[in-house]
């Protein structure tokens, strides 16, 4: 137990914040009170003290997002620093950012944030609404969603209806010629997707009329009754079109799929994907009667063997083999997939003297491979089952700073220290 003292009118940001962290750490310790209608009065009071944190956080997310000093550190985006340095998943790190970038817009839903009377959910949901819209358009779709939080309307009702916002939007213009750019509703084409737990893949977008005319005369042709026996609804329907459209339209698409030999004589062994998604034996036997199959042999260690060359560019197979061991950027916490990476030499290329090998290569984003180049000082590399695995330093400024916390120095987990 420890006593803290702040006196709020002299105390600096960092004063109070970590006046903050002192007591959620000391909270965390207690055991919840025996009373449940105590619980629930606390409990209502300590959600409005975390949305009022979300606020000031969205604000600091704000300003390193604008400077962009996660880039220092070695990451490409705020995402990356949200998610690699904060353990954020992905769609929580997306919902910050986009509410961090805008608050300047939304002067209503900020102002009720920071005094404690609109919760992070209304807010968020009321931010990525307004993400592509203009400047007009985005302070009528902040009235409209908060007069629906008002009436009494769920986080989730509101969700839903920032969904229609565009619709809303031009409902409440109402005029019969409106403005040509009021009348195009977003300024360009958008699609988001993700990934679900099995797998698969959910879609979300909207499409400027333009673009929807070339989806509507692409797939609906495609998307018409197979014949008198197709069960299939109109939206079952597209998603195959759609299916049929890319498979068609990328002939250089390739998918790997990784098989032992026993599963394709008979075994039961599942084959897997890049991503680790695991093919069921009798589904992987099946594509290899339609597909290409290229043998890839592993010696000890998962390196390969026999592809090594001493040329400047990795040849065709070593890349291949490259995006079988790697399936992200070899950086730590970097989430590009390994076949949108580019072939990084591990010692680096001097004068043509470092060798194409394959156990001297890795995937590298782009992004990570120029500022490794740039910043070898904050690259740390190790090497392990076969694999290198590359970890982004923090500025030599604030790494001199670091040191002299003593706890710090006997972290053999601390991200800042420079030995494997």
């Amino acid at each position: 137990m420890y006593s803290i003292v702040a006196h709020l009118d002299d105390a600096s940001t960092a004063d109070l914040v970590e006046a903050v962290a002192a007591i959620l750490t000391e909270l965390a310790r207690r055991p919840a009170p025996e009373s449940a209608a105590a619980c629930m009065e606390l409990t209502e009071t300590l959600a409005t003290a975390t949305d009022q944190a979300e606020y000031t956080m969205a604000a600091m997310i704000g300003v390193v997002d604008r400077v962009g000093e996660m880039k220092r550190w070695g990451l490409p985006s705020t995402q990356a620093w949200l998610r690699c340095h904060l353990g954020m998943r992905e769609g929580r790190a997306r919902e910050r950012i986009a509410l961090a970038r805008q608050l300047p817009r939304l002067t209503q839903v900020s102002k009720r944030m920071a005094a404690g009377e609109l919760s992070h959910g209304y807010a968020a949901t009321i931010a990525g609404a307004v993400t592509r819209l203009n400047d007009p358009d985005c302070g009528v779709a902040e009235q409209i969603l908060l007069d629906a939080a008002d009436d009494g309307l769920s986080a989730a009702k509101v969700a839903r209806l920032a969904a229609k916002i565009h619709d809303m939007i031009a409902e409440h213009n109402g005029t019969d010629q409106p403005p040509e750019e009021a009348a195009r509703g977003y300024q360009r084409s958008w699609v988001t997707a993700s990934r679900s737990l099995d797998g698969g893949c959910y879609l979300k977008g909207w499409l400027n009329p333009e673009d929807a005319a070339i989806w509507d005369g692409t797939l609906g042709p495609l998307a018409k009754p197979a014949g008198t026996d197709d069960r299939r609804d109109l939206s079952e329907r597209t998603a195959a079109a759609l299916s049929t459209v890319l498979s068609r339209g990328h002939k250089n698409t390739k998918v790997t799929v990784i098989v032992d030999l026993e599963t394709l004589t008979g075994g039961d062994t599942p084959a897997r994907l890049l991503d680790g998604t695991p093919v069921p034996a009798a589904q992987a036997r099946r594509i290899a009667l339609t597909a290409g199959v290229s043998p890839l042999i592993l010696g000890p260690g998962n390196l390969p063997l026999y592809l090594g060359h001493t040329v400047r560019l990795a040849t065709s197979g070593q890349r291949r083999v490259l995006e079988t061991l790697y399936t992200t950027c070899a950086v730590q916490g970097c989430q590009v997939p390994g076949f949108l990476c580019e072939v990084d030499h591990v010692d680096g290329w001097a004068l043509g003297n470092s060798p194409t090998d394959i156990d001297k290569l890795t995937l590298c984003c782009g992004w990570h491979n120029r500022w490794k180049h740039t910043n070898p000082g904050q690259m740390h590399i190790r090497h392990s089952n076969g694999r290198y695995i590359y970890r982004a330093l923090p500025p030599d400024d604030i790494r001199k700073e670091r040191p002299k916390d003593p706890e710090w120095l006997n972290r053999s987990d601390d991200p800042w220290r420079q030995s494997a």
